[in-house]
């Protein structure tokens, strides 16, 4: 990828933008003082049970200021987490479960970090300032290199600047220069401090071992149910549709051929008439099996792998589908069955909800993540949380360890996209 230059006013606009962000991290660390103080006091008059009256709203302040925080560590290519455990089901609304909502806030480790970062950070926070310093210095040292040292000089007495005493026009130039050094470093220094206070956010304020290890232990727990209620229902569809389908038709076919059986010397032509309904009967229960075996793995997609199978998708859907799909090689089949059957339900849900008239697969792999994004025309809102075959989606990944992303504004276009851990094994090649 071809890298382009930065230009001098880029440089100036991300310094600028990066004041900014510091004298918003240098307030936040003066209010952290307020917060660590308040926070504290009614942590100790908890005590009494004073205290618990207070604590969850304060705590969702300091939470909300350390969030703020890791999102300004995430804007200088350091990514920080949050550590804190979820907050407890069907909490009650009355003094029980406020107490409940408090032993959970002082159970969680996280809430006792937050509080050492606010203590630490009413002096480390104060580092943001340092580019509105240099800003700051540096337009002093031009100032008086412009002519401003001259009413100050009328007095008698120079001003002082770096070292050196401008009470001349020699000497307001060497101001100026030692200016335009002081505004380099402003140009230049302000994101490495703002990088080294992104480290300092996430040793504090980042997950540690062990609450990733329970965030992941939970994590594990949660696609685990996920993963055995979608089996059971798989299950019980597989068995729904063999009762009411392929169960049925072998009924009736047996029930035909006993008729022809009775019927084959008496009436020859009745019997023919129900050899032949025998024979749509077997014909359709065959079709009905094919369907079934179908819905459990499709044969396109054991025979000739995911990419063959999503292109299958596309042309057999009604709409205008667009299958871009470019895989180094055969994903393990769980992976690839979870993938085709997101697809074809993301293609059902375009037409019957959506409206859509053209849609467009895009698949790829980079590193060990697969990659999927289904994009269509249509009229937009879709949210997983409406209890939609969405939901179901995100479930079904999950118990990969695989994300569902949806950005559906109203009116369209809806855009959704999986991600999926997965190992490439055979280096065969599926050409988009």
């Amino acid at each position: 990828m071809k890298t382009v230059p930065v230009t001098w006013r880029g440089r100036v606009g991300r310094a600028t933008l990066d004041t900014l962000v510091g004298v918003a991290i240098a307030t936040g660390a003066l209010l952290s003082i307020v917060l660590f103080v308040t926070t504290a006091y009614f942590i100790v008059l908890c005590l009494i049970g004073i205290g618990f009256l207070a604590l969850p709203y304060l705590t969702r302040y300091v939470r909300r200021l350390c969030d703020l925080n890791r999102r300004a560590a995430a804007r200088y290519g350091v990514p920080v987490e949050r550590p804190y455990r979820p907050e407890p089901e069907e909490i009650e609304k009355d003094i029980v479960g406020w107490m409940r909502r408090c032993k959970w806030i002082l159970a969680d480790p996280a809430t006792w970090r937050d509080l050492l970062w606010l203590l630490l950070n009413c002096v480390v926070g104060l580092v943001g300032f340092v580019p509105a310093a240099l800003l700051y210095y540096a337009g002093e040292g031009l100032f008086l290199a412009c002519g401003l040292w001259r009413p100050l000089a009328a007095d008698g007495q120079g001003r002082w600047y770096a070292s050196v005493t401008v009470d001349s026009w020699p000497a307001a130039l060497v101001a100026g220069a030692l200016a335009l050094v002081v505004l380099t470093g402003w140009l230049l220094l302000g994101p490495l401090v703002l990088k080294w206070y992104a480290y300092f956010v996430r040793y504090l304020l980042g997950p540690t071992r062990g609450s990733r290890l329970a965030s992941r232990v939970q994590h594990l727990s949660e696609t685990r149910s996920g993963a055995l209620d979608i089996q059971a229902a798989e299950l019980r569809r597989i068995e729904r549709d063999l009762h009411d389908g392929a169960q049925a038709r072998l009924v009736s076919l047996g029930l035909q051929l006993g008729a022809v059986d009775r019927t084959m010397n008496q009436d020859p032509e009745e019997a023919r008439r129900l050899l032949r309904q025998a024979r749509t009967s077997s014909v359709q229960a065959l079709r009905e099996l094919r369907g079934l075996v179908h819905g459990i793995h499709p044969p396109v997609l054991a025979e000739r792998g995911l990419a063959d199978a999503l292109r299958a998708l596309g042309l057999a859907s009604p709409l205008d589908v667009t299958a871009v799909v470019d895989l180094p090689g055969r994903l393990p089949d769980p992976v690839e069955s979870a993938v085709y059957f997101a697809v074809s339900e993301l293609l059902a849900n375009a037409l019957k909800h959506a409206d859509a008239r053209g849609v467009e697969i895009v698949a790829w792999c980079e590193g060990d993540t697969l990659h999927a994004r289904v994009t269509d025309d249509g009229r937009g809102g879709a949210d997983a949380s409406a209890g939609s075959g969405l939901a179901g989606i995100r479930r079904r990944l999950a118990s990969f360890d695989g994300l569902l992303e949806i950005n559906s504004p109203p009116g369209g276009p809806t855009v959704i996209e999986m991600e999926l851990p997965c190992a490439l094994s055979s280096p065969k090649t599926s050409s988009s």
